[in-house]
């Protein structure tokens, strides 16, 4: 339940700190007092839009934070807990507004985005504006009362995402029955494609080493011309390093005798003598192989054109034909599943059958609800001054979309022997709203939010009727937490608790104020609201005798 409300510096309110009770508060004023900033601040703190200056002349920022209770609210604390956001007994909603538009959200403390508020506002207060019976005429609206009232949430959703299957995978047939000529062809292009390419039989690891070797290949007369030079000088040449290093090593090896501090020196030069043999070896066993072949180098250049040819064919680089291999392969799978009619039609048949059994399953929990709110509602309208009014739930077969097999569609007689009509077409401003305030009471006991708050929507409505429709408001406050903003003395009477907002001139500011009457206090106010201007010791007995006081 809605606890707490702390305003500061939002329109006319320099601060406000507000404690709600259970079950129906009234919150009346007069006009222009302020009654609806209340609503207002509410809101924004419940993630709505921002769509005006409300931050007070001459500060830089409102602050509005609301304190609800969530207990026994398990929505709220699931939505809490898939938003890694901390969940308590008591969950505190943030918006610091700033004087430039910008705004900030938080809750529990945590930074949150305003769609976040928003989402999280929905499980925990409902809002109905004094307009907001107007609502009723959209027949989307008269849907989602209906399917709320019959506990159908969980039916409803079934038959949305079923449908989404269903119409994918038909208009995926549609459309390949439409090009199935140039699917064909496309098919047969791509199979021509992929057995040019996989008989390239391109390999990225072995493309690298493919112009590594043709490098080589290509430079072969330079390669053997340097290794045969190197060798003549190592060895085969007519002074070549390796016998004059022979020479050296035998004019040492005669010297030792007469001193052996030259035993290093001559060691050295046999570890030299030694490398430029082995080295002499190396260079004729790379001379001796064929990796030289000339007939080798035709077959690499001839390879490597092949796959430049490919390459530039299909407009790629050399190293994207694997990749380019398997989107190709990809889109022939998937050609030659559009091919494969009969799998497909399956798969359009066994969706349509799982749509059409949720829908009819949606349909019968609408057939029966159907006949049990028009009933209630008819039953109400009776006790609104409408009397021989009959309110009636059609059900009107269509197309087979998202919202089922059927429109909801509202019907309403006002009085008795009329056909009931479309509520658009027959119901008055103020028909409209206690047939409206029906609804609410009487689906309430179907939905999961615990606070309704109601911003003037008994407006038109006076006399008995008032009085009516204040009994059914506190009816609902048994089973809910009901704010409700009136000018109507019979309705605020009814009320558990009375708000009064006020307006005060204080040092050239108005300022907006609000506290909670007491039992005299609430004399006085119900008096006013009945009596006129001048309060008279009659208006106050009649205040008395409608507050049971």
């Amino acid at each position: 339940m809605l606890q707490a409300l702390s305003i500061q510096n939002f329109v006319i309110v320099e601060q406000l700190d507000l404690e709600f009770s259970q079950g129906f508060t009234t919150l009346t004023g007069e006009t222009g007092a302020g009654k609806s900033i209340l609503i207002d601040a509410l809101s924004l703190a419940l993630g709505a839009r921002n769509e005006g200056e409300v931050v007070r002349s001459g500060c830089d920022k409102a602050d509005i934070s609301v304190t609800v209770g969530i207990q026994h609210n398990q929505a709220a604390q699931l939505w809490l807990s898939e938003n890694d956001l901390e969940a308590a007994d008591d969950l505190i909603l943030r918006r610091v507004i700033y004087s430039d538009g910008r705004s900030r959200g938080f809750i529990n403390g945590a930074a949150a985005t305003v769609g976040q508020l928003k989402a999280l506002g929905e499980y925990l207060v409902d809002i109905y504006s004094q307009n907001a019976h107007h609502s009723l005429l959209n027949i989307n609206t008269q849907r989602q009362i209906l399917d709320a009232f019959s506990g159908s949430a969980a039916l409803v959703k079934q038959v949305a995402d079923y449908y989404k299957t269903w119409h994918k995978l038909h208009l995926q047939q549609s459309e390949i029955e439409k090009n199935a000529a140039a699917y064909a062809d496309e098919l047969a292009e791509l199979r021509d494609k992929l057995r040019e390419l996989t008989q390239l039989n391109f390999v990225a690891e072995k493309w690298e080493e493919l112009q590594l070797e043709h490098s080589r290949l290509s430079n072969s007369a330079e390669l053997i011309s340097g290794v045969e030079a190197s060798l003549h000088l190592v060895s085969e040449g007519d002074v070549d390093a390796l016998s004059m290093l022979a020479h050296a090593q035998q004019k040492l090896l005669s010297l030792l005798e007469l001193d052996s501090q030259l035993t290093e020196a001559a060691e050295t030069i046999d570890s030299a003598v030694i490398q430029l043999q082995e080295a002499a070896r190396s260079l004729n066993r790379y001379l001796q192989r064929d990796n030289l072949d000339p007939e080798r180098l035709t077959e690499v250049e001839n390879r490597i054109q092949a796959v430049h040819g490919i390459a530039r064919k299909y407009r790629v680089r050399p190293d994207e034909l694997p990749e380019l291999l398997a989107t190709w392969q990809l889109r022939m799978t998937e050609l030659e599943s559009f091919a494969n009619d009969g799998e497909l039609a399956k798969q359009v048949a066994a969706a349509l059958e799982s749509y059409m059994q949720s829908a009819k399953a949606l349909s019968a929990a609408r057939q029966q609800s159907a006949q049990d709110l028009s009933a209630k509602i008819s039953a109400e309208m009776q006790r609104l001054s409408l009397s021989g009014g009959q309110f009636q739930v059609a059900l009107e077969p269509c197309e087979q979309s998202s919202n089922g097999l059927e429109q909801v569609a509202f019907l309403v007689a006002g009085h008795a022997g009329v056909e009931p009509r479309s509520l658009n077409k027959v119901a008055s401003g103020g028909e409209l709203s206690r047939i409206s305030l029906a609804l609410h009471v009487t689906t309430a006991a179907q939905g999961s939010v615990p606070c309704m708050i109601f911003d003037e929507v008994d407006v038109g409505i006076g006399g008995g009727v008032a009085e009516v429709v204040g009994k059914l408001l506190k009816q609902l406050g048994e089973n809910r937490q009901v704010l409700v903003i009136t000018h109507l003395a019979q309705v605020a009477a009814q009320a558990a608790q009375h708000l009064q907002v006020s307006k005060t001139q204080t040092d050239g500011k108005t300022l907006s104020h609000i506290q909670r009457l007491s039992d005299a206090e609430r004399i006085e106010e119900v008096a006013r609201m009945s009596g006129g201007l001048e309060i008279t010791d009659a208006t106050r007995n009649h205040a008395k005798e409608m507050l049971g006081l």
